[in-house]
């Protein structure tokens, strides 16, 4: 199958329904995680020892966001135009970090165990550069959005370490 066989042409409408149920996606995790987020950071969360390098807890809210909408357009991009038969590997393992990534606040936040965040964070990191390394071979301005978000989350691994050495 040369690579012409490989894409597909989709319509307008259907480009934009589906970006638009990607972003509710992607987002739409962000939200559940927040859920459980809230209510701990001015309870638990501000009762533990951080590291002096800990941002505020104002810019998580704005940071995320960004990151979960420019997840969502990066897996459009490589949906967009390539069949579905080409681009689910990448696809499962944008899925896989994306679990990961629903799981880690429930699991640090509800449960307060950065021990036990710290186990789903380091999967997640590696998952993101995973999928970074698949998109790429797909389509290269998706996997430069992903970029901006495997740097973030590098940091929170290394926050949710350090917050683990110093509250355990």
């Amino acid at each position: 199958m040369n690579a012409s066989e490989d894409t597909v042409s989709r319509s307008i409408p259907t480009q934009v329904v589906v970006l638009i149920a990607v972003i509710l996606l992607c987002v739409g995790i962000g939200a559940v995680g927040a859920l459980v987020t809230l209510p701990q950071i001015p309870t638990w969360y501000a009762g533990i020892a951080k590291p002096s390098w800990t941002p505020p807890n104002k810019i998580f809210g704005p940071v995320w966001t960004t990151l979960y909408v420019m997840m969502a357009v990066a897996v459009w991009l490589v949906w967009r135009r390539e069949r579905f038969a080409v681009i689910w590997p990448a696809l499962s393992v944008f899925g896989v970090q994306l679990i990961l990534n629903a799981i880690w606040s429930p699991i640090f936040f509800g449960l307060e165990s950065p021990l036990l965040g710290l186990l789903v964070i380091v999967p997640l990191w590696l998952m993101i550069g995973v999928t970074i390394y698949c998109f790429s071979r797909r389509n290269i301005a998706a996997a430069m959005l992903l970029i901006p978000y495997f740097l973030w989350v590098s940091y929170a691994t290394c926050l949710n370490f350090a917050i683990w050495r110093l509250n355990g």
